[in-house]
């Protein structure tokens, strides 16, 4: 049977901790930096759940208020494994603020101040903006993944896995979303610009 990647990082781990009697008094440049992005995502999580209700208000359409509910919920439970990782590495929960999430959000906000109300494009620009939070995290996650492997914290990286893996597939559903249904009638929403000036100038379309 092949191996992945971590699959294979858990097995070395695994036979690491068999044979490795050392403790130290001082996390390392590595433990702190992981603890650090921890406090990262804890933060950013907390502050993603007010984003999302935001988000599930201002949408138009069911379907995509439905995608935000369910990721509420989610988020929830990733707030709460995050939690579970503290305390494997006996610590206690604790946010540090998130830069990156700050900046994703205020997006997400000029989106729906500078979007129509009861429009397909708020809908469709509302997802663009919650797929940059899932890349976010979703490479955040990953990299949490492959250090807590590395430092042979295998029950805080299975958590970390399946947070991974619930980003992932909410970012596929946003996308599937967007390409079968609201993209399509966002786009019949007005005239594009750009093919009003070619009927003023009577110049093709296609030319464009």
């Amino acid at each position: 049977m092949k191996l992945n990647k971590n699959d294979k990082l858990r097995r070395q781990a695994e036979v690491s901790e068999k044979g490795n009697g050392k403790t130290s008094s001082s996390p390392s440049y590595l433990q702190k930096f992981f603890i650090d992005q921890l406090k990262d995502m804890y933060y950013a999580e907390k502050e993603l759940t007010t984003g999302l209700e935001e988000m599930k208000r201002a949408c138009t359409t069911e379907e995509l208020e439905d995608a935000f509910d369910n990721h509420i919920k989610q988020t929830e439970r990733h707030i709460q494994r995050l939690e579970k990782v503290f305390r494997l590495i006996g610590k206690n929960p604790e946010t540090k603020k998130c830069e990156a999430m700050d900046g994703l959000l205020k997006e997400v906000r000029s989106i729906i101040s500078e979007t129509e109300e009861g429009s397909l494009t708020r809908d469709a620009a509302l997802i663009v903006a919650a797929q940059k939070v899932e890349h976010y995290e979703i490479a955040t996650y990953g990299g949490l993944v492959q250090l807590a492997l590395t430092m042979q914290l295998n029950r805080a990286a299975d958590l970390l896995d399946k947070t991974l893996s619930e980003e992932e597939e909410t970012d596929s559903l946003l996308t599937d979303i967007a390409e079968n249904n609201i993209n399509i009638e966002a786009e019949q929403e007005g005239e594009y610009v750009w093919e009003k000036e070619a009927n003023e100038k009577n110049i093709p379309a296609s030319a464009f």
